[in-house]
């Protein structure tokens, strides 16, 4: 009966999300939407006082002249700025190369022949959560090439992108290895704490024990619900026009060509070391430090080239690629893909902008975090409920760094004073951040997560990927949250030299 009422519940979700216009079309109507809140926000006087800083905000009236103009003069850099655009633009010329040769053909074949069925799922979740250091790689390569694994396998595609989708975008805190969000977060912590303490340190891997063991709950977790719940719900993929490849064993001349792929990746790596591990490698950042290396800030760039020279030396291998039209025609035409990707962008920046420029999403933060702070509940009734605010405000700003460079300056300050650490509080920041993410339209990627979810289901819209992605987030909550709760209750530290409590306990006693 409960299983009945919860799938009829996502049901109701994907429908009415489905009868909702275009995504382009609705970005584009929460454009004015903003807008013309923006005025009646400004008009009835919405502010707020950073109880921090002392720094006062008001909402900014789009509809105003000044307002007109920046929008006419803003536009395009709206849409060339937004930094999803780019990121997928080059990524996907260096995917259609490998792509239009057909190494990530013969790489999926590989795969299903060795990986038994029944880990699959847990396969994508697992590589899901790991391709978070790598920057935005599982957004542009690992989704899409999930939903033709499992179509390969006989399974529903849209299941497989979901647990992949899962794992990128859910499990974006959890990870074996310090990935980029790491420094970039830990630095607006340690800003943040030396309102209180100008000597605070936060290292970059201030919440790596939590999230090592996160990386392992989140993969389970999030097998769970793709067997338990998605794939029952979504049933036998029957409908669209995309068939699944037969999974036929590799011929010599791939093998050969899947041999040379392998060399020339070899030696990319063996090249990038050469750069990185020296102490003077050129491939270090401008402080000699793994962290701020272009191989890390850089990584699209990095992935264009290790993507399209195994693709390169794959096609010519096999006889696929003959001359350098061949390789140009492979990446005309997997850009031809992002065609309704680059329309509904547009219409996405523009709001995304507008919300920015507004101040209703930062004034609506800081009156949340107001009424928190407020509230004199012990820690874990008040970790959660950082959670729950975190996962709320995910639904209304996209950024994550954005989001903590809003909160981290009120709510670290505050916990310090209660006498909680800096990185408690940054911890608890990331699992809100990250539950909400996959049912996000804020979040960057949302956009393209429909269009792949498209290929296979040309009905799919907004209420299709939420619903779809709303049990991750249920269940996600849920354990992470009790995981939280032992971690705090044990007193373990949440990384190395990083506890849970401040060691003079609370700063005003």
């Amino acid at each position: 009966m409960k299983r009945n009422l919860f799938a009829g519940m996502l049901n109701f979700v994907e429908k009415a999300g489905n009868a909702l216009p275009h995504p382009a079309t609705l970005f584009g109507l929460f454009a004015v939407i903003v807008l013309i809140t923006s005025a009646v926000a400004y008009y009835f006087g919405l502010q707020a006082h950073h109880p921090v800083t002392g720094e006062h905000f008001h909402a900014v009236n789009l509809l105003s002249e000044q307002g007109i103009h920046r929008i006419l003069e803003e536009m395009v850099d709206n849409f060339t700025g937004f930094a999803p655009l780019g990121i997928v633009l080059v990524a996907m010329l260096g995917i259609g190369i490998a792509e239009g040769s057909g190494l990530i053909s013969a790489l999926i074949r590989l795969l299903v022949i060795a990986s038994p069925k029944k880990i699959l799922s847990f396969v994508l979740v697992f590589s899901g959560i790991l391709s978070n250091m790598a920057s935005d790689i599982g957004y542009v390569l690992l989704i899409p090439l999930a939903g033709t694994i499992f179509l390969s396998v006989g399974r529903h595609p849209v299941a497989g992108m979901a647990a992949a989708f899962a794992g990128v975008s859910g499990g974006f805190s959890a990870n074996l290895l310090i990935g980029t969000i790491d420094p970039l977060l830990a630095g607006l912590s340690q800003e943040a704490a030396r309102i209180i303490d100008p000597e605070y340190y936060v290292n970059p891997t201030a919440n790596y024990y939590f999230m090592v063991v996160s990386t392992v709950v989140i993969a389970a977790a999030g097998t769970w619900v793709t067997e338990k719940i998605v794939i029952p719900r979504l049933g036998e993929y029957k409908q669209g026009e995309v068939k699944a490849e037969k999974i036929e064993p590799l011929s010599k001349i791939e093998k050969r060509g899947l041999r040379n792929a392998t060399i020339t990746m070899l030696g990319l790596f063996v090249l990038m070391g050469i750069g990185l591990i020296p102490e003077n490698g050129i491939l270090r950042g401008p402080d000699g430090s793994l962290l701020t290396s272009p191989a890390l800030r850089g990584f699209i760039a990095i992935l264009l080239i290790f993507t399209a020279l195994p693709g390169l030396a794959y096609g010519i291998t096999v006889g696929k690629y003959k001359n350098d039209s061949d390789v140009m025609k492979g990446m005309a035409d997997n850009m031809k893909t992002l065609a309704s990707y680059i329309v509904l962008v547009f219409f996405a920046a523009q709001f995304v902008a507008y919300f920015k420029w507004s101040n209703i999403g930062l004034i609506s933060a800081i009156l949340g975090a107001e009424v928190l702070s407020a509230s004199g509940l012990g820690i874990i009734p008040l970790m959660l409920l950082f959670i729950i605010l975190s996962a709320s405000l995910n639904m209304l700003m996209g950024s994550a760094s954005a989001k903590w460079a809003l909160l981290a300056p009120i709510f670290i300050p505050m916990f310090m004073l209660m006498g909680y650490t800096p990185e408690l509080s940054q911890v608890v920041y990331r699992i809100g951040d990250s539950i909400t993410n996959i049912i996000s339209p804020m979040m960057s990627f949302f956009a393209l997560i429909i269009v792949f979810f498209q290929k296979y289901d040309k009905n799919s819209g907004i209420g299709t990927l939420i619903a779809t992605m709303l049990p991750y987030t249920i269940v996600f909550f849920i354990v992470w949250s009790l995981l939280l709760i032992a971690w705090i209750q044990l007193g373990w530290p949440l990384g190395p030299g990083a506890g849970i409590h401040l060691g003079s306990g609370s700063i005003l006693d």
